[in-house]
């Protein structure tokens, strides 16, 4: 037997529960995982509330990292002892995982299971979101909401090694004293009337990007923040989904481009993958790529870690440990 997070109904944080599970067998392609940290994510929530629909009863958890225990009859690229990582998978809340060889890659040695977790899916989220989505050239400046989250302060050192002036937006003080050490030029501290602030320190002429993974909240003053035929990069709906756009808005604000882009999209095939996954590492072991774990829970208080998370009490990478 094993234990694993279960949602039996949609709801708030209070309807995860930790029950005792059979602990699952690999099939062809899978790799059972023991979880040494499993990392939470905004999308964890989502698929809590029913935001994003997934079948039930079901085990929350995008990412984790561990050592693999078993591996199905065909697996021939990992062995029972391996340390591997993985992100865009499921049911990681758990302390057995079956984890698709697809999704898996080693972690080197020097970085812990927390580390790999902390890094993996929001490392390489910022990985795509600084190298794939907008052609960046030293100088140019940038918007990016939630500068002390787990994603803003990753993609914040990606983008200022290459020279790129970041502006973000926090809630507190605090928050903003993180994002400024993570290389941030410029913070705004608190959302009201954060696209004023944005023209005043652009000259007026507004953000190359906003890269903005907040929604609802933020987006059609994200919208105004973005100068003349620059680009909107939704990438996450923490505060809930935006409402459907008329195209028109984007031609009435300056010719913008819009896109919403996805994670599963910029791993689709194993060599895209470990590009990605291998720059993170590579990073994190050279020192270049800090990996900041704001909050470690049990696994079974994993409920507490949702209600902190939505609550905006938390900074950097939240993370579940057994």
């Amino acid at each position: 037997m094993s234990h694993a997070i279960v949602i039996e109904e949609t709801g708030g944080p209070e309807v995860m529960q930790w029950r005792e599970v059979e602990q699952p067998v690999p099939g062809p392609g899978e790799l059972l995982v023991e979880t040494g940290a499993a990392g939470v994510n905004f999308i964890d929530t989502y698929l809590r509330t029913g935001t994003y629909r997934a079948p039930l009863p079901f085990t929350p958890g995008k990412e984790g990292a561990g050592r693999v225990v078993a591996v199905g009859s065909d697996v021939t690229e990992f062995a029972p002892g391996d340390r591997v990582a993985w992100a865009m998978g499921d049911g990681g809340y758990a302390e057995h995982v079956v984890v698709p060889v697809r999704l898996a890659v080693r972690v080197p040695d020097g970085i812990s299971d927390e580390q790999a977790a902390a890094a993996l899916l929001q490392g390489m989220t910022a990985h795509f979101l600084a190298h794939s989505i907008v052609q960046l050239d030293a100088g140019d400046i940038v918007l990016l909401h939630a500068g002390a989250g787990g994603v803003g302060l990753l993609l914040t050192q990606l983008l200022t090694h290459r020279g790129i002036r970041v502006l973000t937006t926090v809630s507190t003080p605090q928050k903003a004293d993180l994002s400024r050490s993570a290389g941030a030029e410029d913070v705004i501290v608190g959302y009201d009337r954060f696209e004023e602030r944005v023209r005043e320190l652009t000259d007026g002429q507004g953000a190359r990007v906003v890269f903005d993974g907040v929604g609802r909240d933020t987006f059609d003053r994200s919208l105004d923040a973005v100068r003349s035929r620059g680009t909107m990069v939704l990438f996450g709906a923490a505060s809930g989904p935006v409402p459907p756009v008329d195209p028109q808005t984007l031609a009435a604000k300056g010719s913008l481009m819009l896109t919403r882009p996805s994670l599963n999209d910029f791993i689709a095939d194993r060599a895209e993958l470990d590009y990605r996954a291998t720059d993170i590492f590579t990073a994190i072991s050279s020192g270049e790529l800090d990996v900041r774990i704001g909050a470690t829970y049990p696994m079974p208080e994993a409920a507490r870690a949702h209600g902190d998370l939505e609550a905006r009490r938390t900074t950097g990478k939240v993370l579940l440990t057994i």
